[in-house]
């Protein structure tokens, strides 16, 4: 490859934005598509179907350009490949990445490999303090970029790495179902000291 063309290729990348819940890891996305639109850059931006804690209908910067989300049927990766031309759009940002299925992985890899930036957020930990089951941990893994964020714990004020799960006000037990959409009325931010969860006694594995 000539050298001038080497300084004309677009250079992709996967952005990975990732902590506990209240943590920031929406507005942060938000900030970096701001940035796209403003550089007057061709954005998508997806969210899934399961995002409904409260909705990011459009984003607008202070020179009034608006994008609008679009949210994704069973947060499907086969759906957005047939939504997204690499060759038409500068960047792809997806919110609650963890909710979609494995195929997002290799989608993400094709779009960086194409030349798009592509800006994903999500759970890192589930409720238990566990990897997110599904296609976060190879996605933080691939990632070119990785910013993991801290929320502010609610019992103590400490940097919160964990979402607490509570059910009429009590902790979860190990055993419930891993994807329960809530808000406050479900979650906490917490700190390692304080996220409560009882755990299953090794010696009776």
């Amino acid at each position: 490859m000539r050298k001038q063309d080497i300084t004309t290729r677009r250079v992709g990348a996967i952005e990975v934005i990732c902590g506990c819940m209240y943590s920031g890891k929406t507005e942060e996305l938000i900030r970096r598509v701001k940035r796209e639109i403003i550089a007057h850059n061709d954005v998508l931006f997806f969210n899934s179907h399961l995002h409904t804690r409260y909705s990011v209908e459009s984003i607008t910067t202070h020179r009034g350009k608006r994008l609008e989300t679009q949210q994704v049927p069973e947060s499907s990766s086969e759906y957005l490949r047939r939504m997204i031309d690499p060759q038409k759009v500068d960047a792809v940002a997806i919110d609650e990445v963890q909710f979609f299925d494995e195929g997002i992985v290799a989608l993400c890899d094709w779009l960086a490999d194409q030349g798009v930036r592509v800006i994903v957020a999500g759970l890192d930990m589930d409720f238990r303090g566990e990897p997110f089951p599904g296609p976060m941990s190879a996605l933080l893994a691939k990632a070119d970029k990785l910013l993991k964020l801290n929320a502010i714990c609610e019992i103590c004020g400490a940097p919160a790495t964990r979402s607490q799960r509570l059910m009429d006000g009590k902790p979860a037990k190990w055993d419930e179902a891993i994807l329960v959409v809530g808000a406050h009325e479900n979650y906490e931010a917490r700190c390692r000291e304080h996220h409560e969860i009882e755990r299953p006694d090794p010696s009776k594995t």
